[in-house]
């Protein structure tokens, strides 16, 4: 029986990769300069806690209790397929048993290769969701940095400490719950030291052997 992974996937979810504005050390030594100003923003969260971010978080947690639902009806149905043949072990001729099991063998391998299928349907709805997200986010980031007359933004993820008071993650997820227009420079740009990664979709329990 499949066992529903806990709501850490949720803070699993990781961002679209996207090129680098600025080079982590080029922006640290430009913070070091005077009367150069610096943002950090948590780009994660900036996305992931917008009212955009949290509906996509119900839509792919909607989406995964329906694949593992069927994942788990499919694996109790090849288990009870495998204790009946076990069961009649004893009164089947050879060959009848033999047909029985290659066929739940092949059954089980296709049960595997639903499991890779449904993986990939996550991974490819959440990057699919996410992109329109991020780029509108990266937007407001940069509107944020022209406005404010900060130099560089640094993501949060990329230093080890963090003044409270240069972070503005929180005015960011503000100004795109309420609708602010971002600036139309390049989508893919990013937070200076935010790294390029791929999204990690929530993962289903993979088939387990029957005992």
């Amino acid at each position: 029986m499949f066992a529903h992974p806990a709501r850490s996937w949720v803070s699993q979810v990781l961002l679209l990769a996207a090129s680098l504005c600025v080079a982590l050390p080029a922006a640290a030594q430009q913070a070091a300069a005077p009367h150069m100003r610096v943002a950090v923003v948590d780009t994660q969260r900036a996305v992931m806690e917008t009212e955009d971010g949290l509906r996509l978080q119900a839509t792919l947690k909607k989406l995964f209790d329906s694949r593992q639902r069927e994942l788990d009806k499919k694996q109790e149905d090849l288990q009870k397929e495998r204790e009946d043949i076990d069961k009649q072990k004893d009164t089947l001729s050879k060959g009848v048993l033999a047909k029985r099991f290659d066929k739940w063998q092949r059954e089980m391998v296709q049960l595997q290769q639903v499991f890779v299928e449904y993986n990939k349907e996550l991974q490819k709805k959440q990057n699919e969701l996410t992109q329109p997200i991020f780029q509108k986010a990266m937007g407001i980031i940069r509107r944020l940095a022209t406005q404010d007359g900060y130099d560089v933004v640094v993501d949060k993820q990329a230093v080890p400490y963090v003044r409270s008071d240069l972070d503005v993650t929180d005015k960011v997820i503000t100004l795109y719950n309420q609708g602010a227009p971002g600036d139309a420079g390049d989508a893919k740009a990013a937070p200076a030291g935010a790294t390029p990664k791929q999204l990690t979709p929530p993962a289903l329990t993979p088939p387990a052997a029957p005992k």
